[in-house]
């Protein structure tokens, strides 16, 4: 829709500054929480996150750690070519990746409100090398470890501050899980592409029970 005028101009007549988003006339919802989608519509379905908060944190830890291996095995003279079907670099991309986890852990630890802003900021200017950006994906990763080791309350019903409305630390665990873990698919895609073959880091299990994307790019 970010590519699409008329879907760029309906989006500012609404008032909504991301996607996605689903609207009905005037009235719209950010479709990041599958649960506000199914309270709009007004759906009988049950939603919420099916794995545990200690699941999570798992499943994230692999994702990360599979990262910081893989990051450093794409040449750097390859980090300015743009990702299939969106205006992203390799280099933003492998940041952003990390990006995720990071801005997580300053809601989840500090208290701020997570901005879509916060989200999308860019790489710092200094961060040119694979191995850089790896090394920034190690620091993230310590501080999710001791974060979660010194945690002392691991139900996940600590409540957060979202641009798309207040949530739970579980769902927003959980959506931070499933979006690092998207785009190391989308790294592993782009190590193939290269002609570099990391076999199967990752396997359907490591995906099960979360709400993936069916296809690794957008269409």
């Amino acid at each position: 829709m970010l590519e699409d005028p008329a879907g760029l101009a309906e989006l500012r007549r609404l008032g909504a500054r991301s996607v996605p988003v689903l609207s009905r006339g005037d009235a719209f919802v950010f479709a990041q929480n599958i649960g506000h989608v199914v309270k709009f519509l007004g759906l009988n379905e049950k939603t919420g996150p099916v794995l545990s908060p200690a699941q999570l944190i798992a499943r994230l830890d692999r994702f990360m750690a599979t990262a910081e291996r893989l990051l450093p095995q794409m040449p750097d003279d390859r980090l300015a070519i743009e990702v299939p079907n969106r205006p992203r670099t390799y280099r933003v991309l492998g940041h952003h990746l990390f990006r995720i986890p990071e801005v997580f852990l300053n809601v989840a630890e500090n208290g701020e409100t997570l901005t879509y802003e916060s989200l999308t900021s860019p790489p710092p200017e200094a961060m040119q090398t694979t191995a850089a950006i790896a090394a920034y994906g190690q620091a993230v990763h310590g501080r999710l470890t001791s974060w979660w080791a010194a945690k002392a309350d691991k139900s996940g019903k600590d409540p957060v501050q979202t641009y798309y409305g207040p949530q739970i630390l579980h769902e927003y665990l959980e959506r931070t899980t499933w979006h690092c873990g998207q785009h190391v698919r989308q790294w592993i895609m782009l190590l193939g592409m290269a002609g570099i073959d990391v076999g199967e880091p990752l396997g359907a299990k490591d995906f099960a029970d979360l709400p993936m994307p069916s296809s690794v790019w957008d269409g």
